[in-house]
């Protein structure tokens, strides 16, 4: 790597830390049992057919068993669900990292286990694979979706959020209040 280089990954870190995305759990389950993860590169492909891809760093060993189930399912938390989020994300505030038994699951119906309470989740079926630098690209195509209430958990600038709806004030931006996120120091982790 040049110095360049290095500069480059760098503000490409610092700048993709400032856009908020929706933070989801994959899970699969397979002969090494059932795994999780907590992930936050989900977009949605088309929904015709209804397919999407998410983004899973090769070091986890999620990954390697989704490349072998070919299914995973993701669902999207719930803003109070912070505490799956850290867990899976390897980081727990108590407990194990990716520990099952910390929150309520149920199967969806591959098989494959989904988070309860979650306000979204899509069971897919994996369809093609890519690979690029540090992560695999899964494109899975949507079997099964459901959704659930509350407000979806949102992460940006390097902390958890959760949306806050606006009033419709069409012509009156000035009285729009300032977003609020919390500003932790730039050594705490990303996910």
């Amino acid at each position: 790597m040049t110095l360049q280089h290095n500069d480059v990954r760098h503000e490409f870190v610092e700048a993709m830390s400032r856009v908020a995305s929706s933070v989801w759990i994959a899970t699969t389950d397979g002969p090494g049992g059932r795994l999780g993860l907590t992930v936050s590169a989900v977009t949605s492909v088309t929904a015709d057919p209804p397919t999407v891809l998410i983004c899973v760093n090769r070091k986890t060993p999620i990954e390697s068993a989704i490349r072998e189930s070919f299914r995973f399912v993701i669902s999207a938390l719930r803003a109070d669900q912070r505490t799956t989020a850290l867990t899976f994300a390897g980081r727990p505030s108590d407990g194990e990292p990716y520990d099952f038994s910390t929150s309520s699951w149920t199967a969806a119906p591959s098989g494959v286990p989904m988070l309860s309470g979650a306000v979204a989740w899509l069971d897919c079926h994996v369809v093609a694979t890519h690979q690029i630098g540090t992560h695999s690209i899964f494109i899975g195509r949507v079997e099964h979706a459901g959704n659930g209430a509350g407000m979806p958990l949102v992460y940006g600038r390097r902390s958890f959020a959760e949306l806050l709806h606006l009033p419709d004030i069409a012509g009156h931006l000035a009285t729009m209040p300032a977003p609020i996120w919390d500003e932790p120091p730039a050594e705490e982790f990303d996910l």
